[in-house]
């Protein structure tokens, strides 16, 4: 149902077009990246957000476990690979070696649409930690676990399934069932899974920095998530602040958070 999930092209400008509209604003009201910085993106897929970095006359890495994705990332920014601007490494984010692989530490790291699907966070923020620079920050946008859409239904090949809310949310056994009534694939549904086990909320976010001694810079939550203008045609709203600070409610009504944060001096 959703096509740009498939099309890597208009994904690619999905990407590139919420970053430079949203992503880059909110970083750049907390964070001063008028001169050229050296941003790290973790999970660049085909590195549409870079794009939007690179335009700025910023040095860009982007690590990616998929290879296949490196390869298109490396197709879509061609140019900027050629001059030097941008690089792209297939690896397991815990298995760079930042001396022989990078050869240096970094301003900014970007982790969009990333943190709910890494297993052991509080261990992936602590080695996130030492590929920084003194004073560089960390952007994070992604879905809470509770919201509508938290586990990622809009990928089942089942149309009901793709836009059906909240039944994410059942307990592991129900939800796996219902996966295999409405006839997901084996590999579906053990993504499906996959993400259920490392969902994250909001609270719990928030706890983990905290604990690996970050602190925020900025916060904002949205009620529609910003790339749903591009995926969907919807108004961008930000979330209202008093339902904004409710503990819990909120994962529930907040469809994207976006958080800058530091290590806590």
């Amino acid at each position: 149902m959703f096509d740009f999930h498939k099309d890597k092209a208009v994904y690619f400008t999905i990407q590139y077009k919420t970053c430079k509209e949203y992503v880059l604003p909110f970083i750049e009201s907390a964070m001063d990246i008028s001169k050229p910085i050296k941003v790290l993106e973790i999970g660049c897929a085909e590195a549409g957000v870079l794009k939007a970095f690179t335009e700025k006359g910023h040095t860009c890495v982007g690590v990616e476990l998929s290879e296949s994705r490196v390869k298109l990332a490396e197709q879509f920014m061609a140019d900027e690979v050629k001059n030097g601007s941008a690089r792209f490494i297939s690896k397991n984010i815990f298995d760079l070696d930042l001396k022989k692989d990078i050869g240096f530490t970094f301003d900014l790291i970007l982790l969009k649409d990333v943190i709910e699907h890494i297993h052991n966070q509080e261990k992936f923020m602590a080695e996130v930690g030492r590929l920084l620079s003194p004073g560089g920050k960390i952007f994070f946008g992604f879905p809470p676990w509770q919201m509508p859409f938290g586990g990622h239904q809009q990928i089942c090949r089942n149309k009901f399934l793709s836009v059906l809310p909240y039944y994410h949310l059942l307990p592991r056994f129900l939800y796996k069932g219902v996966l295999k009534i409405f006839g997901e694939k084996p590999k579906r549904i053990e993504d499906l899974l996959e993400i259920k086990d490392t969902g994250i909320s909001l609270e719990r976010f928030e706890r983990i920095v905290k604990k690996t001694h970050f602190s925020e810079v900025r916060k904002q939550l949205f009620f529609i998530n910003p790339i749903y203008k591009y995926k969907f045609g919807l108004k961008v709203r930000r979330q209202n602040r008093i339902l904004g600070s409710i503990p819990i409610l909120r994962n529930f009504i907040s469809t994207c958070g976006y958080y800058l944060v530091e290590k806590s001096s």
